[in-house]
C-alpha cells in the first residue's frame, strides 16, 4: 500500500507534535507539503522533518494552492482554532481527508457540517484528541468497557493550569470569543473529552459558571460545568488558567459501584489510583506504567492518533475520534457557554450556539 501524501496547515505552537507524529508515522506516510501564512515558520517545519527523514516537504503559504498544485491525500489543520471549520470544509469539497486539532470548530452548526460533508465526500473526518492514546487511559478505557467499575456514579476533570499574559499576547487570536474561547475551549476540552467519553459519551443537561478574574482577554480563565449524562452518572468539570505560579494537574477521576481510577500528574498520564473490586489481569499491566508526565502538556498521543487516523483512511473505517466523537467536548462547552450566559440549565441535544454568541459582559466577573 503507497503512502498516504499529507499537508499540514498551520505551523504554529502544536505543529511540532504533528511534525514528530509524521516523522514516528513514515513507514504509512509522508509529510508532503507544510502550510503557513508565515512562510518562515512552514519553512522550518519543513527542514525539521527532513533532518530527521531526509525527505524535504514542499512549503507554501497558501494551503488552496497547495491543494490545487500537488497530490495530497489528507490535510492536518493546526491553525487558529476560529479557522478549523473554514479550511476544513475547504479541504473535504476538495475530496481530501482531514484531521483537524481541536476544537473542530467554534459553533454547532460549523462542526455538524464538517460531519455532513465528509460523509457524503466519502473522506476521513479526525479531531486531534490524542489523550485518549495515553496509555492509562487506554486501560482505564479498557476496565469501563468490562464493567469493572460497576454502574458509574460521577467522574471529575480537574485542569489546574497556569497560562500567563505573555501567552495570550504572543498570539492575540487566544483568548477571543472569534478566534479561540477562553480556558475551557483551549486548555480544558481534552479533559472534557475523556471524562465524556469515560461516562458513557451521551451527555443530557449542562450547568456551568464561569469567570475572568485574572487574565486580560475577552473569555473566562475559570470555568466550572456539572454534566449530567442520560445513565444517571453525573460529572464535575474545574478548569483554570489561574494557578500560581505554573502549570500544577490534570486529573481525570472516574468512580463506579465496584472501581475508582484516578489518572493524574501534569496531562493525564500518570496512575494515581486503581482500585477494583474484582482483580483482573489487567491491573498487572498497569501496575508497570511508567509514572512519569510526558515532557509537556501535550504528551505522545499524536503518533498514536496518527496511526490510528492513517489506518482508518486506508480501511475506510471511523477513526478513534472521528467528527462524531469529536463534536462531542466542543459542543458541552459550548453548553457550558450559554449556561453562563442565561443562568440555565441547557440540554445538549438540538444545541445550537456559538463563542460569538457571547461577550466578554457575559463572564465578567461582577
Amino acid at each position: 500500500m503507497s503512502k498516504l501524501r499529507f499537508a499540514l496547515i498551520g505551523c504554529g505552537r502544536i505543529s511540532k507534535n504533528h511534525i514528530a507524529a509524521a516523522i514516528a508515522n513514515q513507514e504509512t506516510m509522508e509529510l508532503a507539503v507544510v502550510c503557513d501564512p508565515v512562510l518562515e515558520n512552514a519553512e522550518k517545519k519543513a527542514n525539521d522533518y527532513f533532518q530527521a527523514t531526509g525527505v524535504k516537504p514542499l512549503v507554501y503559504a497558501d494551503y488552496k494552492k497547495a491543494l490545487d498544485e500537488q497530490k495530497i491525500d489528507c490535510c492536518s489543520i493546526a491553525t487558529e482554532s476560529g479557522y478549523h471549520a473554514e479550511i476544513a470544509l475547504y479541504c473535504i469539497h476538495h475530496k481530501k481527508n482531514v484531521l483537524v486539532e481541536k476544537p473542530m470548530a467554534l459553533n454547532t452548526a460549523d462542526a455538524e457540517q464538517m460531519i455532513r460533508e465528509a460523509k457524503a465526500n466519502g473522506v476521513t473526518l479526525g479531531v486531534c484528541h490524542q489523550n485518549r492514546f495515553n496509555a492509562p487511559i487506554q486501560e482505564l478505557h479498557k476496565a469501563l468497557e468490562d464493567g469493572r467499575f460497576g454502574r458509574l456514579v460521577n467522574g471529575t476533570a480537574r485542569i489546574l493550569w497556569n497560562r500567563t499574559m505573555p501567552y495570550y499576547q504572543q498570539a492575540p487570536w487566544r483568548g477571543t470569543w472569534a478566534q479561540d474561547g477562553g480556558t475551557l475551549m483551549n486548555q480544558c476540552i481534552h479533559n472534557i473529552d475523556l471524562l465524556q467519553w469515560s461516562l458513557g459519551g451521551e451527555p443530557d443537561t449542562i450547568m456551568a459558571m464561569t469567570g475572568n478574574y485574572l487574565r486580560d482577554i475577552e473569555a473566562e480563565d475559570f470555568g466550572s460545568i456539572l454534566i449530567r449524562f442520560k445513565n444517571g452518572a453525573i460529572g464535575i468539570v474545574e478548569g483554570t488558567a489561574c494557578v500560581y505560579p505554573k502549570n500544577l494537574e490534570e486529573t481525570l477521576s472516574i468512580f463506579g459501584a465496584t472501581g475508582a481510577a484516578v489518572i493524574g500528574g501534569l496531562a493525564v498520564n500518570r496512575v494515581e489510583t486503581w482500585n477494583f473490586e474484582t482483580p483482573a489481569e489487567q491491573d498487572e499491566r498497569v501496575a508497570k506504567l511508567a509514572g512519569t508526565d510526558p515532557k509537556d502538556v501535550y504528551g505522545s498521543g499524536h503518533n498514536q492518533l496518527y496511526a490510528n487516523y492513517i489506518n482508518a483512511v486506508n480501511t475506510h473505517t471511523d477513526p478513534l475520534v472521528s467528527g462524531t466523537e469529536g463534536i462531542k467536548a466542543m459542543k458541552i462547552i459550548l453548553a457550558a457557554y450559554k449556561s453562563q450566559k442565561t443562568g440555565q440549565a441547557v440540554k445538549f441535544d438540538g444545541l445550537s450556539f456559538s463563542t460569538l454568541d457571547m461577550s466578554s459582559a457575559d463572564v465578567k466577573v461582577r
